[in-house]
């Protein structure tokens, strides 16, 4: 079975006692594994894929949790390197009513930003093996040229690139490179995933359609273009297919989006997938939606997502329809 690789952040999420408030008077938080690589990789080992991530914790309590969390998902940690040089990233979350999150990162520097390109090698990857990997750790770190090193390797051998640009504004001291960062990784992405809240902030279009169509740029194959509860688009290049969305008592968004991409690069790694074939990727559409609306039922994000018996026994109503 190919293995689905993820790269950049582990961190600790500190989600809130209680919802409704602002991260200025919220009492209380619990502490929850997190990061975005961090979840797809959890998703992926929970359904039953083989999953390993790839980064940098601190050598410090919180970064144990992280390898003991992860290792218990039955992901493979033995990429994961140690740093006393800087503390394991923390991420303090406030919730809105709706389960919408605010987020306070501290992380200047955190240890996921210390991975360089010299801690990766070619000899981890094999061929139909995948990459994963988010904009957050893109910024000018020696991470972002860990990533660089990771991609180059994978794609020398055959395997798959996915790129989810998980958008956080407050982590970047100027949006406009931002936003040139992700337009420098998108072309190597095979899979490119993007929630309906970042489209017109990547490509500066309004309209849907033009932009979509704008991303189809190097080795761009897929565009999963993602709208929460309304479920998903997924486009090739020819045409686009509409997955409807699930009704669920939503009580936390956090981790959805990356449930949904692990989701759909689990049955990447088990299926023969073809890309003519409607059936298929609506098939695979409607099973990762159906694994991302099941993770917002639960507070966190690790450790609210199903397993594969989970989703089987699920008995879920389609939230809507686009026909």
């Amino acid at each position: 079975m190919p293995k689905v690789f993820t790269i950049g952040e582990a961190l600790i999420d500190f989600v809130p006692i209680e919802s409704g408030k602002g991260l200025k008077d919220i009492s209380g938080f619990k502490k929850l594994p997190g990061g975005a690589p961090a979840n797809v990789s959890a998703c992926v080992a929970k359904l039953g894929g083989e999953s390993a991530f790839i980064g940098m914790l601190g050598d410090d309590g919180f970064g144990d949790f992280l390898v003991e969390t992860l290792a218990s998902e039955n992901v493979d940690t033995s990429y994961i390197k140690r740093t006393t040089k800087a503390n394991t990233g923390l991420a303090f979350v406030a919730l809105s009513s709706e389960g919408e999150r605010e987020f306070s990162f501290y992380r200047n520097p955190s240890a996921d930003m210390l991975l360089s390109e010299y801690d990766i090698e070619k000899s981890w990857f094999k061929d139909g093996d995948i990459l994963h990997f988010c904009s957050v750790d893109l910024i000018e770190s020696p991470v972002k040229y860990a990533h660089k090193k990771a991609i180059e390797y994978v794609k020398s051998v055959g395997g798959l690139i996915s790129f989810d640009p998980n958008v956080r504004k407050n982590l970047w001291n100027d949006l406009d490179e931002c936003r040139k960062t992700i337009n420098e990784f998108i072309p190597y992405a095979n899979i490119l995933k993007i929630s309906d809240e970042e489209l017109e902030f990547i490509t500066e279009m309004n309209n849907v359609e033009e932009a979509i169509k704008s991303l189809f740029v190097g080795d761009v194959e897929i565009i999963l273009y993602t709208k929460g509860k309304d479920g998903v688009d997924i486009y090739t290049k020819e045409k686009y297919i509409s997955v409807d969305g699930f009704k669920v008592e939503c009580i936390d968004t956090t981790g959805a989006g990356d449930s949904f991409i692990g989701a759909f690069l689990y049955k990447l790694s088990r299926e023969e997938v073809n890309l003519k074939n409607d059936n298929q990727l609506k098939d695979i559409g409607i099973f990762s939606n159906k694994v991302a609306a099941l993770t917002t039922t639960k507070f966190g994000a690790i450790s609210a997502l199903p397993n594969i018996e989970d989703v089987n026994n699920s008995e879920l109503e389609v939230s809507f329809s686009l026909n």
